[in-house]
């Protein structure tokens, strides 16, 4: 096994070479440039960490593991644009940096060039993860549009969320350690573990982005803080804040989510301090851990040595105590 550097070092030298791109510049030019911005790249490397527990060489899931990556910005650069979101990693998103026709076009191109990444596995594995790339790029966007609908319903119950944000995040995390086995060409039973154990741990890393979204650092978090507030986004945080509060408190937060005040940073102190005082804070963090804790069970039931669970385990361990 390698390191996680190494994985991500060579990740990063295997897509310069992917986003070398021709004419029209406006069509690829965004492309490069989201590509190439600084991100944590951890669904490639779940990819090819995946394939070297089951003693394969994690260069022969490169491919699929840009494919991850490559579709996982194109539905960034959507999702961008239907948020109206100003900050992606820190700097300006597609959309505000060329103009929404250009962020919807590169970013259809790119769910393209994802596809085409498969062409370089042979017969049967390219049919595989082609077939599990599709079931999960089409819940992907089943998540998106019941995140959308969400902002403008009144109540959203706990199931009906963790279900969202299974379907626009945890999944795409499940396939990305399934492709790594299937390149591995292990058996059934290790593939099914490792899509979920990269389920439950996309579970806890989207309840993580969402406590992060209210109470990150923008210098380290990268994106807009309290953009899930301004947004109305009925989060987790949210959710439970209704359920624990009451009187005041529990009147002003629906208030705040009806409406879209002049003054978004008052709005985001409130709501802020109305999540600690509920509690709905503390449940969040602990729901995190509940999950992380799901993932390691389902770690357990691989058949692999202790030693590469135990870096599976500490990869999990580092990754919820993130702050970006």
């Amino acid at each position: 096994m390698q390191s996680i550097k190494t994985y991500q070092e060579d990740f990063l030298a295997f897509l310069e070479q992917f986003v070398v791109f021709g004419e029209p510049k406006n069509l690829y030019d965004p492309i490069k440039y989201i590509l190439t911005l600084k991100g944590k790249r951890l669904r490639p490397v779940l990819t090819l960490m995946t394939c070297e527990v089951f003693d394969v060489s994690y260069k022969k899931a490169l491919h699929a593991a840009l494919a991850i990556e490559v579709f996982h910005n194109f539905s960034l650069v959507h999702d961008d644009i239907m948020d109206n979101a100003p900050l992606r990693r820190g700097k300006k998103t597609v959309h505000e940096k060329w103009d929404v026709n250009t962020g919807i076009l590169s970013g259809d191109t790119m769910l393209i060039l994802a596809y085409q990444l498969f062409e370089h596995y042979d017969g049967t594995m390219a049919q595989q993860l082609s077939k599990l790339f599709s079931k999960t790029a089409l819940q992907v966007c089943e998540g998106q549009q019941h995140d959308v609908d969400y902002e403008t319903i009144d109540t959203v119950s706990i199931p009906e969320y963790l279900n969202m944000i299974n379907y626009k995040t945890a999944v795409l995390l499940g396939a990305a350690m399934q492709m790594g086995a299937i390149v591995a060409e292990t058996s059934e039973e290790n593939q099914i573990a490792s899509y979920n154990f990269g389920c439950y741990l996309g579970l806890a890393f989207q309840l993580q982005d969402d406590y992060l979204d209210a109470f990150g650092n923008i210098e380290t978090f990268g994106k807009q803080v309290g953009g899930d507030i301004i947004g109305n986004k009925k989060t987790y945080l949210y959710i439970k804040a209704l359920e624990f509060s009451s009187g005041e408190d529990k009147n002003r937060l629906q208030h705040l989510f009806n409406t879209s005040p002049k003054n978004s940073d008052e709005k985001i102190q409130i709501v802020k301090r109305i999540f600690e005082d509920s509690g709905a804070a503390k449940a969040t963090q602990n729901e995190i851990l509940n999950y992380t804790n799901k993932a390691f069970m389902v770690l357990e039931t691989m058949s692999i040595s202790k030693e590469k669970k135990a870096l599976l385990k500490t990869f999990g361990e580092t990754l919820m105590k993130r702050n970006v």
